[in-house]
């Protein structure tokens, strides 16, 4: 008997012919933590934000929630074991690049104060950045968008 599905063309990861047409979203996670006005950025080592600044976070791994992807992506990232997260924004993100669709949380965590941040994994950066100082930082979009919501409704800005 032929095994008709050895023969089967795989559909997994090929690209859509319409390109309007994204694939499945991606869980991915972010954390902002505040510090006297400033807010913890990282620059980014890989893509999808190659050499941007953002809040420290990442995809999530198989079965973990959304408050435990950006704790854990925290830790890798800037070394700071950050806690209580708070939903913040939520983004319907699609990657420059085709074929990359991302459903990123954004929460507002604490941290002990005298932890200090130092660039890992991901980062090859990590610094406190005002929100004016953010502006003129290369950031993703929902940075910014972020800035503004923070401005309004935590920092009186």
């Amino acid at each position: 008997m032929p095994n008709y599905l050895a023969s089967a063309p795989c559909w997994v990861n090929v690209p859509h012919p319409n390109p309007r047409v994204t694939p499945m979203p991606e869980a991915a996670s972010s954390a902002i933590l505040i510090r006297d006005g400033r807010i913890l950025m990282i620059r980014r080592r890989n893509p999808p934000s190659l050499d941007m600044f953002a809040f420290p976070g990442g995809r999530a791994e198989p079965g973990e929630s959304p408050p435990d992807t950006a704790l854990r992506e925290f830790l890798e990232e800037t070394g700071i074991r950050a806690r209580s997260p708070r939903e913040f924004a939520f983004y319907d993100l699609r990657a420059e690049n085709p074929g990359r669709h991302f459903h990123l949380t954004v929460f507002l965590v604490d941290a002990d104060a005298s932890e200090i941040a130092e660039a890992a994994d991901d980062a090859t950066e990590a610094g406190w950045y005002t929100p004016a100082e953010i502006r003129g930082l290369n950031t993703p979009p929902s940075v910014i968008d972020c800035i503004e919501k923070l401005e309004r409704e935590i920092l009186g800005g």
